[in-house]
């Protein structure tokens, strides 16, 4: 008996592991049209209801995507706050070297709270490590962007931290990085997410190789909606006839969306130099497929979209909306039907759902031009939010 309990708690936690399974980049202004740098987050989790919270901290306000039943903790799963420091995390599973117990890590969030409340730059970020209380409780990487230029991830765990610059022409020569759950640094062939890295890394490379644009809308509908497999070597979204023959479904398995994905969001940074209030944090609630990008400003302080946020420990209703329609995409829960995924119902979300994100950048963008140029405020944004609500709700 006591075998067979080990055994299952083992299971469990290959399981809970596999759940929290990231796909991330940091593509500096080296390689963006508008030489500004992005910081894209697709997260995989174990809790599928998100929100963004507007949030006073110790120094800075800032925004910061949360669970929505953990609404009371001071957590952070991705951010920006008001002096244009932005931070997010993968989740790596090669890097811890200790033996601190399971119920003492996870506290990713905590960390990047912390960080988004006290920090400016990057090296305020290491002086915070330095001095962070041991065992951090962390096995992670953390991506981040600073409005002085800086950029880079830091491999973290309980008693130490690497810095991977990637400015370095050395480390990243086209401009960007592509983190999902190894460490670069932690034990050769140990982690997760291979499959994954090589088919977002495919993706922008060869965007890169044939002078394509790097912008949040590029990377929301080429890699947060990609169903490419880098081993099967298929597409979903461009072979029409693998998707017939199959009946529209497939295995569920190391494509960048996943059943598990609760959200992506791509933060859009300043130019050294600029007001780092211009940075713009767009969001996808949800499983990011079928939801639609909503761009969103610090400087708007506390007037979050009503629809991406919610009092206390409520949904935001952008996240119930999507998470509504994945149920078809979904939709087998005996045995191992949760597994597969329907691709036509995909599609029946997906392409209205691009038809509207389109009109969101088409609006978004002239106006976020303006506030640049001092012409506007992030409060006449509220026009893109209308539209997104009379067209959604």
């Amino acid at each position: 008996m006591k075998k067979l309990f080990f055994a299952v708690i083992a299971i469990a936690l290959l399981l809970s592991t596999d759940i929290i399974a990231c796909t991330s980049a940091i593509i500096t202004g080296k390689a963006t049209p508008n030489g500004k740098p992005l910081l894209w987050k697709h997260r995989d989790t174990g809790e599928l209801n998100n929100k963004v919270k507007f949030f006073k901290g110790e120094k800075y306000s800032f925004y910061a995507l949360i669970n929505s039943p953990d609404a009371m903790k001071q957590e952070a799963w991705t951010g920006t706050n008001e002096v244009g420091f932005s931070i997010m995390n993968t989740a790596s599973y090669n890097l811890k070297n200790d033996d601190v117990p399971s119920d003492q890590m996870d506290k990713e969030g905590v960390v990047m709270y912390k960080a988004l409340a006290t920090c400016r730059t990057l090296a305020d970020f290491e002086k915070m490590l330095d001095k962070y209380k041991r065992p951090m409780g962390v096995e992670a990487n953390f991506g981040v962007i600073d409005a002085e230029g800086g950029a880079a991830y830091y491999e973290v765990n309980n008693g130490s931290w690497t810095k991977i610059d990637v400015n370095d022409p050395k480390i990243a020569p086209q401009g960007y990085l592509i983190y999902t759950n190894h460490s670069y640094t932690g034990r050769l062939d140990d982690g997760m997410g291979y499959v994954r890295y090589t088919t977002a890394e495919k993706i922008m490379k060869e965007q890169i190789g044939r002078n394509g644009e790097i912008t949040p809308k590029w990377i929301f509908q080429n890699l947060s909606r990609s169903f490419y497999h880098s081993v099967l070597g298929i597409d979903l979204n461009k072979d029409c006839d693998l998707v017939a023959k199959c009946n529209g479904w497939f295995m569920d398995q190391d494509f960048i969306p996943r059943k598990s994905t609760s959200c992506s969001i791509v933060v859009e940074g300043v130019e050294k130099g600029e007001n780092p209030a211009n940075t713009v944090m767009w969001t996808i609630l949800g499983y990011a497929p079928i939801g639609v990008a909503v761009p969103l400003m610090v400087a708007n302080g506390e007037n979050i979209p009503s629809f991406m946020t919610a009092e206390g420990t409520e949904n935001a209703r952008m996240c119930d909306w999507v998470l509504k329609n994945k149920k078809e995409i979904f939709p087998i829960t005996r045995g191992n039907g949760n597994k597969y995924l329907n691709y036509y119902a995909i599609e029946k979300y997906m392409t209205p759902a691009v038809k509207v994100e389109n009109g969101v950048f088409e609006s978004a963008n002239p106006i976020i031009e303006k506030i640049r140029e001092g012409k506007a405020t992030a409060a006449d944004l509220k026009p893109v939010y209308d539209f997104v609500e009379k067209v959604i709700f």
